[in-house]
């Protein structure tokens, strides 16, 4: 699979992902119109790929972007790759096309590209997103896996979505799945956090070989959101070997991180708001790293996460509890 001069992927089911993504996910703080019009700017300069969620609640705002961008002759629908993620509290079966069809609403669209569970850590269901007890707990569910994947083989069958993957799922948490008795459709794709902190070398290995898309989250580690980072965390971005790298090639740092995803067969999510940003986080096409320089940044790696769910350490799906 060669990511380095190809816009797009092939996947297991047969269909393109591009292999560069606009991720839209955003602070409290941060105005739901400015995603709106960051989605719209991404789409301008080349971004086809649109990495969303219903736990980011500003689908109907991407959703609306896109259909402007559509109004004005400047896509297609096809032309766009649209990611949505079940949320945690919508893992039992019964709860999953209902929560499909809530994003396709706020969407206005008909179907998705990618319906991905976006994580194993089941949380009590109902209407708030993150359910705690009296005591400030989070409540936890006990649902099967393996049942929640067979409810979203029903909605790519049904059309309303036309891949389906995981996020955040451990290499046992994939097998579960891919040994599922009466398994429809592997996983296309999982989603984690990986950047040249945490490259996740050895589950990359693993998807590889069950050919399975990686696609990292968190790849300029730029987004400091209080509620999931420590405050304390280092700045990938003011790293002394990537700002070596981009210097020599006249990059930037983000680029640099971006490219390296793509070299080794990564597919990569880039998000900001600024339109500046978000025009050079797409020229990422034009430039190649040396062997050399992929095996200096590859030596960055610490096993680091910005996000861990600490939350759910106790679930007995937490993912992060395995080395990969």
């Amino acid at each position: 699979m060669d990511l380095k001069h190809s816009h797009s992927v092939k996947l297991n089911d047969g269909r393109c992902m591009p292999v560069l993504g606009f991720g839209t996910y955003a602070t409290e703080d941060t105005p739901k119109s400015k995603v709106a019009e960051a989605t719209k700017v991404a789409i301008d300069v080349g971004f086809r790929h649109i990495d969303a969620a219903y736990f980011y609640q500003n689908e109907e705002e991407v959703g609306q972007a896109i259909r402007e961008k559509i109004a004005d002759g400047t896509v297609k629908r096809e032309d766009i790759f649209y990611t949505t993620k079940l949320w945690i509290t919508f893992l039992r079966p019964e709860l999953v096309r209902p929560a499909l069809e809530r994003s396709l609403k706020k969407l206005g669209l008909d179907y998705v590209d990618l319906f991905l569970i976006h994580n194993p850590l089941a949380l009590k269901p109902g209407d708030e997103l993150l359910p705690k007890d009296a005591n400030g707990k989070y409540i936890f569910d006990n649902v099967d896996l393996r049942d929640t994947w067979a409810a979203l083989e029903k909605c790519k069958d049904a059309g309303l979505t036309r891949s389906i993957g995981v996020s955040n799922f451990n290499h046992k948490q994939l097998e579960l799945i891919l040994n599922k008795p009466g398994l429809k459709y592997k996983p296309v794709c999982n989603q984690v956090e990986c950047h040249p902190y945490l490259n996740q070398s050895k589950l990359l290995a693993f998807c590889k070989s069950k050919d399975i898309v990686l696609v990292a989250y968190s790849a300029l580690a730029s987004s400091r959101d209080p509620k999931w980072t420590d405050p304390n965390s280092p700045y990938l971005l003011e790293e002394p070997v990537l700002k070596a790298i981009a210097k020599k090639h006249g990059r930037s740092p983000g680029q640099v991180a971006l490219r390296f995803q793509l070299q080794r067969g990564v597919a990569v999510l880039a998000k900001s708001f600024t339109e500046k940003r978000i025009k050079e986080n797409f020229q990422v096409f034009d430039f190649e790293l040396t062997p050399e320089d992929m095996k200096a940044i590859e030596g960055l790696n610490r096993n680091f996460r910005y996000t861990k769910f600490e939350f759910a350490i106790d679930h007995p799906y937490y993912p992060f509890s395995e080395e990969y």
